[in-house]
Order: structure tokens, then C-alpha cells, then sequence
């Protein structure tokens, strides 16, 4: 490894333990830091990162602090203040499941667990900073704002050859999937998945599929990519969404519920959970959910009076007009949320409108119409007073649990194309058209042949013949063109990968079979022409 410079760089260590503090001062010092500014976890944290350029942030986490180095890295991330040219160091005591899934979400460059060696810090700096060099221009091109300059720079400054290469495929998804270009997301994402089968990747490759209508497509895949990664969480996140467009609100909530179990600290996740409960009517879930947030909020940045309220709203839902104990119990429960609320969050302007159409919903469900009209007329009176008013009917429904709709494509995503519409299942029609590609291909019309092979499989992904025919032709022209070998035979692996998820049998699974047997061979001492016969 190259050895790096580190006279000019400018550090800042953040840790409340003196005596942790100072060793690793003098282990960056050792390194060959000068310029170190050395302090204890405070809120005074992020104004200092606000306010100066550092290029390393060493963040120290121990579990007796009452303000947390985890809370600070996570209003950091919250706040935007981990730019790109940074490099962040999670120091943590605390090597817990819970601890460590909750910071990494976050995005560090590093997570490492206290007590550490000298030899273990440099190696791991030293490894981060070689990459921030070869990233530099991309890393400042995102800092400010230029997604089309970085993503020019990961697509063509890196050869399939360098190093390199697929870390700046996976930058170049990233900004792909922020600028909402699905089309081009998936062409990318899908190749580096196949040859590097990362978790990224795969992410990214099925949230190009979700965005494009290929819902059931993009579930199967989420459900790999957590089979291989149980702790990924951003997985279930997507999957549990590409459910809930599926229609499938009670397996959503499931998902979700199975992820905040792997890690409870996330105030979003869990405000997440409650919604889809309350869509679901499992009120007991969704009312645990809301009093963690409340919790969990008291020292986060994610701390709002949406969980009171949401919760208010969950008691609401569960009331029973009829027993009048009940009744007296709710409201008083009812009442004292909203007041803490209120005391609380003094500064949100719409807390008042909000409260008042709270209080109208469960006057209906009382069968109260005086203070239905009273609280409603108190919350259009609230509401005409704000800068920005509410959209009344909007809040409303989101009392019992909004329904998350998919995002609206940027222009330079239409620019590129618009996505495409899904296509409606047919078998029927899938076989009709693998047959037409059958024709192509005996005629030489190879291109013609991949693309019926492809709408066949739009038509029935479960078409096996289609798959081992696209398969089969893949393999040949891998065989045919060398310097486009390894992006054919990813397309051979995907399509049998996808074949071997499908119950095949006659004369499809023996096609398949002799596919494998091929593809084990040495490329170059394939046989000339066709490699058997297409399937019809």
C-alpha cells in the first residue's frame, strides 16, 4: 500500500473518555498528524464541524455517555454535514447488534470497535485515504451539486481493469438512483450485481425494477440479497415498499416490524412501522411503535411531536363509543398527548391545526357534532394564520395511516425516455413470441432474436424456454465476441440464475442441464454454430 501524507490534514477527535482521548492522540500524532483538535462529546460537536473544514472526524462512542457519540453521528448525517471530501471515524465501546447497525446507517467511512491497536487505526486510515485521493474530483463534483459531472467521471474515467472499477459503477448507481434515471440504473446495477454479486448492487437493481412498475421481479430479488445479507436493513426497507405497491400492506408491515427488531434505535423505521400498522389496523403495533419514537426521541434529531400525535391517533382508532370507562380513559390519555405536545414543540407552527382536527376526528367517532363543528372550525381558523397553510383534507387522512405513492420522475430522468409501462402477464402471448424469436435466430437475425427472447419474458418471467433460449444465444456470442466475453456470459449466469428459481422439467430442465455443462467448459473450445436446439 502506498504510504500517505498526512502533515497537511486537518483532525478533529471527539471523545469523552480522557484517557481514551489522549491515546488516540498520540496515535494520530504517531502517524504523523500534527494539526489535531481534540475535544469531548458535547452538542457543541456539530457547530464546530459546521463551522471548519476537517478532513478526518474520529467520532468516539461509549455507552455511559448521556449525549452519545451515535446521536452525533446521526444528526451529522441528518444535517448534511458529511460531505463526501470528509472522512468519518466511528469509535465505539459499545459492539452490540443494535449499536452497530444503527451507526452504520448512518454511512461512516469507518466503524471500529474500542479498544483498538495503533496498527489497526493507521491501516484502516490509511486505506480511506488512498481512496478519498483517487476519488477526489468525483467526491468534490457531488459536494457541489454536479450529479452529471460525477457521474461522467465514474463512467468513463475508471477501466474495467482498474481496481477501481466497480467502486465507481456503484457511485455512478447512486447518483443514478438520486436523479431517478431507472432505466440506465438498472442496466448498470444489474451488470455489476452479477459480477460482483454486492449488496449494493443488488439494491440498487431492484429499486430500479420497483420505480418501473417490475415489482414482483424487484421482491424477488430484495429476497436474495437478504438471504445473503440478513442484516442489511435498507433491503428490507425497499422490500417491504415494493410490497405495500404490490397492494400487500399486511406483509409490508411485517417486513418492517422484522427489521425494527433487528435494530430498535431508528426513530424513522419505527414511525415507519406504526403507520403501516395503523393502515392494518394492528393498533397494539402501531401504538408500541409510536411510544418508542416518543423515546427514542427525547435525545435524537428525528425528535418531533408526530409520534404524540400519531399515538393520540392510535387511541382514537381503539376507543369504544359504548364503554363510558373507556371513553373517560382515552380522553384523558388524549388530552395529555397533545399537551405535551404542545409544551414541548412550542416552535411548530402547525401543531395547533393539527391538535384541533385531531380532536374533531375523535368527536366524530364519539358522535359528538357540536365539538366536531367546534374543532373544526378552530383548525380553518389555525390554519389561515400559517404562512403555508395545511392541506386540511390531506391531514385528515393521514390520521389513519397515508398510503405511500411512488415518486414522480424527474425531468432528466424523462429526458432519458419515459419508463415504460408494465407489461400485462400472458403466457399465452410469451410462447407466441419466444416462437418468433426462434425464427429470427434460425434466420440470422440475431439481434431481432434477443429482443422477442426478452419480450417473452416480459410477457411470463416464468417462461423457461425463453430463459434458456436467451441463455443459449448469450453464450454464443460470448464464445463469438471476446471483447465483450465477460458482459455476455454475466447475461448467461443471470439467466440461468433466474432459470434454476423456476420448477423445470422435460425437455426445459434437460436444455438447462446441457446449458450448465457448457458454460463449465473453456469458452474458446466451444463448438462453432448453434449449441443446440432453441426451445419453442
Amino acid at each position: 500500500m502506498a504510504t500517505v501524507d498526512y502533515s497537511d490534514k486537518r483532525v478533529l477527535l471527539v471523545e469523552s473518555s480522557g484517557n481514551m482521548r489522549a491515546s488516540i492522540f498520540y496515535m494520530l500524532r504517531s502517524v504523523g498528524i500534527s494539526n489535531i483538535r481534540a475535544t469531548t462529546v458535547s452538542n457543541r460537536v456539530l457547530a464546530e464541524i459546521a463551522e471548519h473544514s476537517y478532513d478526518i472526524i474520529l467520532l468516539g462512542h461509549n455507552v455511559s455517555d448521556s449525549f452519545a457519540g451515535i446521536q452525533l453521528l446521526e444528526e451529522a448525517r441528518y444535517r448534511g454535514y458529511m460531505k463526501p471530501s470528509a472522512c468519518w471515524v466511528f469509535m465505539t465501546s459499545d459492539a452490540s447488534q443494535e449499536a452497530v447497525l444503527h451507526a452504520i446507517e448512518s454511512k461512516p467511512d469507518i466503524l471500529i470497535t474500542k479498544p483498538f491497536t495503533i496498527d489497526k487505526l493507521k491501516g484502516r486510515l490509511d486505506a480511506l485515504m488512498i481512496r478519498r485521493q483517487r476519488f477526489m474530483d468525483i467526491d468534490r463534483a457531488l459536494e457541489s451539486g454536479d450529479e452529471e459531472a460525477a457521474l461522467r467521471l465514474c463512467l468513463t474515467r475508471f477501466t474495467s481493469s482498474d481496481p477501481d472499477f466497480d467502486e465507481a459503477q456503484l457511485i455512478a448507481c447512486q447518483i443514478l438512483s438520486q436523479i431517478m434515471r431507472y432505466e440506465e440504473l438498472q442496466q448498470l446495477s444489474e451488470e455489476l450485481y452479477w459480477r460482483t454479486r454486492g449488496k449494493e448492487a443488488g439494491l440498487y437493481w431492484a429499486e430500479s425494477l420497483m420505480y418501473q412498475g417490475m415489482e414482483a421481479e424487484s421482491i424477488s430479488l430484495l429476497q436474495d440479497v437478504i438471504a445473503a445479507n440478513p442484516l442489511y436493513l435498507a433491503a428490507y426497507d425497499l422490500l417491504a415498499r415494493a410490497h405495500e405497491y404490490q397492494g400487500d400492506l399486511d406483509e409490508a408491515r411485517e417486513i418492517v416490524k422484522l427489521a425494527t427488531s433487528k435494530s430498535p434505535m431508528g426513530i424513522p423505521r419505527q414511525m415507519e412501522l406504526g403507520r403501516l400498522a395503523t393502515q392494518t389496523s394492528k393498533l397494539d403495533v402501531a401504538q408500541g411503535a409510536y411510544k418508542r419514537s416518543i423515546t427514542l426521541g427525547q435525545k435524537s434529531c428525528y425528535k418531533s411531536a408526530e409520534p404524540y400525535l400519531k399515538l393520540a391517533n392510535v387511541l382514537r382508532l381503539n376507543v369504544d363509543p359504548d364503554s363510558e370507562n373507556q371513553v373517560l380513559d382515552t380522553e384523558r390519555q388524549f388530552d395529555a398527548l397533545l399537551a405535551q405536545a404542545s409544551s414541548q414543540f412550542k416552535e411548530d407552527e402547525t401543531l395547533k391545526v393539527k391538535s384541533a382536527l385531531l380532536r374533531a376526528e375523535l368527536a366524530r367517532t364519539l358522535d359528538r357534532e357540536d365539538e366536531i363543528d367546534k374543532y373544526t372550525q378552530e383548525a380553518k381558523r389555525e390554519n389561515s394564520q400559517l404562512g403555508n397553510p395545511l392541506d386540511l383534507g390531506k391531514e385528515i387522512a393521514r390520521f389513519s395511516g397515508e398510503v405511500i405513492s411512488k415518486p414522480a420522475l424527474s425531468a432528466s430522468a424523462t429526458s432519458k425516455g419515459e419508463v415504460k409501462a408494465k407489461t400485462k402477464r400472458d403466457p399465452e402471448m410469451s410462447m407466441k413470441v419466444n416462437r418468433q424469436g426462434v425464427r429470427h435466430y434460425a434466420n440470422g437475425r440475431l439481434s431481432q432474436a434477443l429482443r422477442h427472447f426478452g419480450l417473452a419474458l416480459e410477457y411470463d418471467h416464468m417462461n423457461g424456454s425463453a430463459l434458456c433460449n436467451l441463455a443459449q444465444l448469450y453464450l454464443e456470442l460470448a464464445r463469438d465476441d471476446k471483447p465483450k466475453r465477460d458482459a455476455r456470459l454475466i447475461m448467461f449466469d443471470r439467466n440461468m440464475h433466474l432459470a434454476g428459481k423456476i420448477r423445470l422439467a422435460g425437455e426445459v430442465r434437460q436444455k438447462c442441464e446441457q446449458l450448465m455443462a457448457l458454460r463449465q467448459k473453456d469458452i474458446d473450445e466451444l463448438p462453432d454454430g448453434p449449441l443446440g436446439v432453441l426451445l419453442r
